[in-house]
């Protein structure tokens, strides 16, 4: 795996890892990560789908996670809405890119959604693997559950491997988020509808931190959407229906205009 790089976005330092192919012509496929995730936990999946695809991929660590610089906590309410789309602009600035698919995870998704409904035309598509458009019970079930492993101490351990200094402040970061009684009534419903691009969403059946509603939800409101549901996974399509997955990635890729 090769090393990450780092930009400054003029707010924050970024760790990013590029795998370019110079052949290809087509978008870069930049991917967003899930709210316990970094560079580093997206594992073997960059190269993966860099090779399915012919495509160069970036993926990036946001502010607070992995080797990027520390973010203030508590987070933002609009994290997922607002300050992470702000951050993702930043982003594809700085690199100079102007042709991207975007393929975000959980948050990550959300991230996604909410920055393809501002319709940047460098924006060709979105994939958006187990997304939340809402928040569901069954969302802030899979959080207090994972949080109680974070504060055993095991789930910690594990994640230091990948956050180092910033391990407590991702995690709590993302989960103080989620259980805030104000975060209950956020959503993405009046963003769906202004998104202008293709985008394809895919679920596990057996997602541990949301129901089906969040693909009735795109498939609804987004006017250009393919939604799918992966059987025998949960909440990592990336993972846990790999094949199935870049199949699909690769179908909407050809699907999207030249």
């Amino acid at each position: 795996m090769s090393s990450c790089s780092f930009l400054d976005t003029g707010t924050a330092t970024l760790e990013y890892r590029l795998l370019s192919n110079a052949d290809s012509t087509g978008p870069t496929l930049v991917l967003l990560h899930e709210g316990l995730g970094c560079v580093a936990l997206w594992k073997d999946f960059p190269d993966t789908l860099a090779a399915a695809t012919g495509l160069s991929v970036l993926a990036y660590s946001r502010q607070g996670y992995g080797g990027s610089s520390a973010v203030p906590l508590p987070r933002r309410l609009d994290y997922l809405s607002e300050a992470g789309p702000d951050e993702l602009a930043q982003v594809i600035e700085a690199l100079g890119l102007d042709n991207v698919v975007l393929v975000g995870h959980s948050d990550g998704a959300s991230i996604a959604l909410a920055y393809a409904a501002r319709n940047d035309p460098r924006v060709r598509g979105v994939v958006a693997l187990a997304p939340h458009v809402t928040v569901e019970p069954a969302s802030l079930d899979g959080i207090r559950q994972t949080t109680g492993q974070f504060l055993d101490g095991g789930l910690r351990e594990q994640l230091a491997a990948y956050h180092g200094m910033n391990t407590d402040g991702a995690f709590h970061g993302w989960s103080d988020t989620w259980l805030d009684p104000d975060f209950t009534g956020w959503h993405l419903l009046d963003h769906l509808p202004r998104i202008a691009v293709p985008v394809l969403a895919l679920q596990g059946r057996d997602d541990e931190y949301a129901t089906t509603e969040q693909m009735a939800l795109i498939a609804h409101h987004v006017p250009d959407s393919r939604t799918e549901l992966l059987d025998n996974c949960r909440h990592f399509p990336q993972n846990q229906a790999r094949s199935n997955t870049l199949e699909l990635i690769g179908q909407f890729l050809a699907t999207l205009p030249a």
